[in-house]
């Protein structure tokens, strides 16, 4: 069944079903005698409240219940528990309030849920919210990244005066202050990573329901990890046996990291179900969205790179100011922080390097994962300043990077910041993709732009970025008596491709037929354990827990058809699904022998009848997806507006599964981070605090008319930390596109006299900048 197997550019077996309509998405789901929640959040960014007056909510047509954050409170509702590695300065615990699910006393940020008022109808509970009566005491708000650690800023909470939530560190300080210190050069520059929001196509919901005769709570959610939901939800939240929860997480509609797990309508809506003895159900609207969600990236990095009279990096120096809003629920709003800062190392050789990321309270939502999390920053850091000490060392910035690119001969390769990678063909990569992006005729095209009246600018960027972290991923086969199989998965897709991609490596290992496979995610009653979806992780842990369990099938059914071809074990191989004695034409198909293991009469007695095996891997190392860049854009003067015209990746993400949906992948996540580089921007006002940017009218999107054309190849040098030999492709087009665009963008910017600007690049700054240069 090679045609379907590990390699082949497959079509998504999902998207029939999709573009018929078929799709089961979180708004999707209703259940009989349902009510629907509506959340009161905060019209300030900083606020004492009294007590709310809900009398006349209460009292409203069809209004079952009005809750504050009282009765959260007197119900015992707790919270996640906080896990991170981070201390205050000094070494005292890190500081952290985890949100309550509805706020009481007091509100931090401009949408923070104040109260949620439960109807028979949505409408009923939107217009039943108006009559809330609330009294706020507006108090200051730290209201910018940069403002939180300023003298006299205001206190977003009053038990931590100074903002600072806490520090992560990472590398040799000491030897890199020395390296600095005794560099011939040292390149230096302020980098802003700013504030963005995942937008994906369907907003948040949740439906719950709770069934007091079995003491079992169900609930409908779209989130990436459904049994980490379970686990946290029973030990934290509701402390009850985990087997009381049952988790259904359906198709969703993108995630990207920010749907990740436990947000507080998940909690809100089941403990409501269970006061009130209905189902209830939250949607959340799109205008809704952006203050009630958690947010990405937001930082900013004070660089210094060192490097000896010969170009050669001496040393790497890095402070970091991560804004992480005011409440920290969880690990996860600090996961950017601290899981990804090696990748300031980029590809090249830096013998020491130390960075210090300091984690700052501020009056606005939490920031948490989104696609890269905390890799596209780290590699935006590192691949700047590259071209950065390129313009100021006056050497080639292609050449800059070869002096200081790490050998494929190197690897392993341990750098200064806690990684080691375990192999990769970074040069070829730069090789490659120049090769692919038609550097030699760079100087031509720029000509031919500026007879246009246009700057041409390119940009490069190396990308490393570390992948499907060390943990346990679970999968299991089901075969029926017909022969066909299930599949069920501790992964989630979010529409990634994981039914096919899955069904491929099913068909690789046993010759199946895809249409004789299903595939089952999601669901915490139908897959024993699962850790979701997130870093790149499917395809590595979750394709080598399949691939484990298909192994156990294939050692079964070995034995069975030892027995029916009347062979010894040994003498009967396996290969493209069917067993053959050895050296004789004699065989059977693989579908036949799966039958046959639910028939005792053709089975040997020692051999348990049926078919169904499990396999769980555990990954013990990370793995380092690798690339590497290149973009064109034309830069109107005129206008400031700035096209991408050509984009070129070459990519390592090992083993390729399946080449049309990788090229898919790196095409989403280019749009992703070209996008922030772009237009794409979370706006809050400097005095008020208030929300700017909370619609479609203000966040600007990328559209298929924002790119030019993207060009992709790969390099795939197969890994030996998993079965497959796979290392993820999900936040690959991501971690090069922040840097190469920007670059890109800087290049053509320098013929007009502009030598720095931060993202976005939108068409009023980019014109604003061309001005003041000019003056």
């Amino acid at each position: 069944m090679a045609q379907y197997g590990i390699g082949q550019p497959v079509r998504r077996e999902e998207d029939p079903r999709h573009l018929k309509g078929g799709g089961r998405f979180i708004n999707d789901n209703n259940l009989a005698g349902q009510l629907h929640a509506y959340l009161v959040r905060s019209t300030h960014a900083h606020a004492a409240i009294g007590p709310l007056d809900i009398r006349a909510a209460a009292a409203a047509p069809g209004v079952a219940a009005v809750f504050t954050g009282e009765d959260v409170i007197a119900d015992g509702v707790g919270t996640p528990k906080m896990q991170a590695p981070h201390k205050r300065p000094g070494g005292a615990p890190l500081f952290h309030r985890a949100h309550r699910g509805l706020s009481a006393g007091f509100v931090k940020y401009v949408g923070d849920p104040i109260a949620m008022v439960i109807a028979a109808s949505l409408d009923q509970a939107k217009d039943a919210a108006e009559l809330i009566q609330v009294d706020y005491d507006p108090l200051p708000s730290v209201n910018a990244t940069h403002v939180a650690l300023a003298d006299g800023a205001p206190a977003v909470w009053p038990e931590n005066p100074d903002n600072i939530a806490g520090i992560y560190e990472v590398g040799d300080e000491a030897a890199t202050d020395a390296a600095i210190a005794g560099a011939h050069h040292v390149v230096k520059r302020r980098l802003v990573i700013n504030r963005v929001y995942a937008q994906y196509m369907e907003p948040r919901g949740a439906l719950a329901s709770y069934d007091a005769a079995d003491e079992r709570y169900t609930l409908y959610v779209d989130i990436q990890y459904p049994h980490r939901l379970r686990n946290v939800l029973a030990e934290d939240i509701l402390k009850v046996p985990e087997q009381n929860i049952h988790i259904i997480a359906g198709d969703i509609g993108g995630g990207f990291g920010t749907k990740g797990w436990q947000y507080p309508e998940h909690r809100l809506t089941m403990w409501a179900a269970r006061k009130l003895g209905r189902p209830v159900k939250w949607t959340c609207e799109r205008s809704e969205a952006v203050m009630a969600d958690e947010h990405g990236r937001d930082n900013i990095s004070e660089a210094e790179l060192g490097f000896d009279a010969d170009g050669n990096i001496t040393g790497l120096r890095v402070r970091t100011v991560a804004n992480v809003g005011a409440y920290v629920s969880s690990v996860r709003n600090f996961l950017a922080t601290f899981g990804c800062v090696g990748g300031l190392n980029g590809v090249y050789r830096i013998p020491a390097a130390h960075d210090r990321v300091t984690c700052v309270n501020t009056n606005m939502n939490a920031t948490a994962p989104y696609r890269g999390a905390g890799r596209p920053e780290a590699i935006y850091v590192i691949e700047r300043m590259m071209d950065e000490a390129a313009l100021e060392l006056g050497i080639d910035t292609i050449e800059l990077r070869r002096r200081n690119i790490i050998p494929e001969s190197a690897m392993p390769y341990e750098t200064a910041l806690t990684f080691t990678y375990d192999c990769g063909a970074f040069e070829k990569n730069m090789d490659d993709v120049l090769a692919l992006a038609s550097v030699d005729d760079l100087a031509a095209r720029r000509i031919d732009a500026e007879a246009r009246g246009k700057l041409l600018g390119f940009g490069f960027a190396n990308a490393i970025e570390q992948a499907a972290a060390p943990g346990l991923e679970f999968a299991e086969v089901r075969f029926n008596v017909a022969g066909t199989a299930t599949i069920l998965m501790g992964t989630k897709s979010q529409g990634q491709g994981h039914e096919t991609m899955y069904k491929q490596i099913v068909a690789e290992r046993l010759g199946m037929d895809y249409a004789d496979v299903r595939v089952v995610d999601g669901d915490t009653d139908k897959v024993s354990y699962g850790n979701g979806t997130s870093g790149s992780r499917s395809a590595v842990l979750g394709g080598s827990s399949l691939h484990i369990a298909l192994g156990k099938v294939i050692d079964k059914t070995k034995r069975i058809a030892a027995h029916m071809l009347e062979a010894a074990e040994g003498d009967v191989e396996f290969e493209n699904g069917r067993f053959t004695i050895t050296g004789t034409d004699k065989s059977l198909d693989f579908n036949d022998v799966a039958r046959a293991a639910y028939q005792p009469g053709k089975l040997p007695a020692e051999i348990e009848p049926g078919l169904y095996e499990t396999g769980t891997f555990r990954a013990t190392k990370r793995t380092f997806p690798n690339g590497a860049h290149t973009c064109e854009v034309e830069l109107d003067p005129e206008t400031g507006k700035v096209d991408i015209t050509n984009y070129c990746v070459a990519d390592d993400v090992g083993t390729v599964i399946n080449p049309l949906t990788l090229k898919g992948q790196i095409h989403g996540g280019i749009a992703q981070g070209a996008g922030q580089i772009l237009m794409e921007q979370v706006v809050f006002d400097a005095d008020s605090g208030q929300l700017l940017t909370g619609s479609f009218m203000d966040y600007a999107m990328p559209r298929a008319d924002d790119f030019g054309a993207m060009k992709i190849i790969s390099n795939p040098v197969p890994t030996a930390t998993n079965p497959l030999g796979v290392k993820g492709a999900g936040e690959a087009g991501t971690v090069g596109a922040l840097p190469a665009v920007m670059n890109a963008i800087l290049d053509a910017l320098r013929q007009a006299g502009v030598t720095d600007l931060d993202m976005p690049a939108t068409p009023e700054r980019v014109w604003q900048a061309i001005q003041e240069a000019k003056a």
